[in-house]
C-alpha cells in the first residue's frame, strides 16, 4: 500500500510528456494560423523552446527509472513486440521530429509547405506517443490498470495541462489568442476527470484477488482525489476567471495555474501507480 510516489520518475515522465503533447498541438495550431505573419510565427517558435525543455526533463526522469542511462538503449530492443519499447520509441520519435522541426524553424530555414506538413506530423506523433503510453499499462494481470480508465485518464491529462501550457507560452509570444474555447475544453476535461474518479472508486470495490482487495491498496484514495480536483480547479480558475471578466489572463496567473494543474495531475498519477496490484492466485472483477 502507498501513494504511488515511489514511482516518481514515471509519474513525472507521463504527466510532463502528456502536457507537452497538448502544448505542441495548441502552439502548432497557432503557428499554422499565423501563416501570413512570419514575425509572429518566429515568436511562437521561440516560445516553443520551453516545450522541448519540459520534454527533456520528462525523458531524463524516465532514464532515471531505468537505474542506469545505458539501459535506455536496451528498452528499444523489442520495438513492435513490447509495449515498453513502443512507448520509448514513439516518444523518442516525437521528441526528435518535433525538436528538429523547432531547430530548423528557429534558424529560419524551414520552407513554408514542408514546415506545415512536418508540424502536423509532429502533432500526430505526440498523440501516438500518448496512446503508446496507455498500452504499457494495459496488462491483463493488473486488473486495476487493465481498463478504459487508464486510457481516458492519460488523454485527460493532455486536455487538462496541454491547453493551459500552450496558452501560457502563446501569451509569452504575444500571440492574440482567444482562449475561451481552449479553456472550455479544459473545464470539460475537469468534469470528465471528476466523473472518472468517482466511477473508478466504485469499480475498485469489485476488484479483488485471493490475497488482496483493490480498495485496500490506497486507503486515502478519496482524500487524495479531493486534493487533486481542488488543485485542478484552482489552476484552471487562474485561466478562466480573467476570461469571465473579459480581460486577458496575465502571464503570471497562467504560470501559477499551470503549476497547480501539473501538481494536481502528479497526485492523480501517484494514485494510479499506488493502485498497482497483480491477480495473485485468483481474481474477480
Amino acid at each position: 500500500m502507498g501513494n504511488g510516489w515511489h514511482e516518481w520518475p514515471l509519474v513525472l515522465f507521463t504527466v510532463l510528456g502528456q502536457c507537452v503533447t497538448g502544448g505542441v498541438i495548441v502552439m502548432g495550431l497557432a503557428w499554422l494560423s499565423a501563416s501570413n505573419n512570419s514575425e509572429l510565427q518566429n515568436k511562437i517558435v521561440r516560445a516553443m523552446f520551453f516545450l522541448w525543455v519540459l520534454m527533456g526533463v520528462a525523458f531524463l526522469a524516465s532514464v532515471m527509472h531505468l537505474g542506469s542511462p545505458l539501459r535506455a538503449f536496451n528498452s528499444l530492443n523489442r520495438i513492435g513486440h513490447s509495449s515498453l519499447s513502443n512507448e520509448i520509441a514513439s516518444g523518442s520519435l516525437f521528441f526528435a521530429v518535433g525538436g528538429f522541426w523547432w531547430l530548423v524553424a528557429i534558424m529560419k530555414k524551414m520552407p513554408a509547405t514542408l514546415g506545415k506538413i512536418w508540424l502536423l506530423l509532429t502533432m500526430a506523433l505526440g498523440l501516438g506517443f500518448v496512446l503508446a503510453m496507455t498500452r504499457v499499462y494495459q496488462i491483463a494481470t493488473v486488473p486495476t490498470w487493465y481498463n478504459g480508465y487508464t486510457t481516458l485518464g492519460f488523454f485527460l491529462t493532455v486536455l487538462l495541462g496541454g491547453p493551459l501550457l500552450g496558452a501560457l507560452l502563446l501569451r509569452v509570444a504575444s500571440f492574440p489568442l482567444n482562449s475561451a474555447k481552449l479553456a472550455t475544453l479544459s473545464v470539460l476535461a475537469l468534469f470528465a476527470a471528476i466523473s472518472l474518479a468517482i466511477l473508478q472508486a466504485f469499480s475498485l470495490a469489485g476488484i479483488y484477488s485471493s490475497v488482496q482487495q483493490a480498495t485496500a491498496l490506497l486507503p486515502d484514495y478519496a482524500s487524495l482525489q479531493v486534493w487533486r480536483m481542488a488543485l485542478l480547479a484552482l489552476g484552471l480558475g487562474c485561466w478562466v476567471c480573467p476570461l469571465v471578466r473579459r480581460t486577458p489572463p496575465k502571464t503570471l496567473a497562467l504560470l501559477v495555474g499551470f503549476l497547480l494543474v501539473v501538481t494536481g495531475e502528479l497526485i492523480g498519477r501517484g494514485i494510479f501507480y499506488g493502485l498497482h496490484m497483480t491477480v495473485g492466485m485468483a481474481v474477480a472483477g
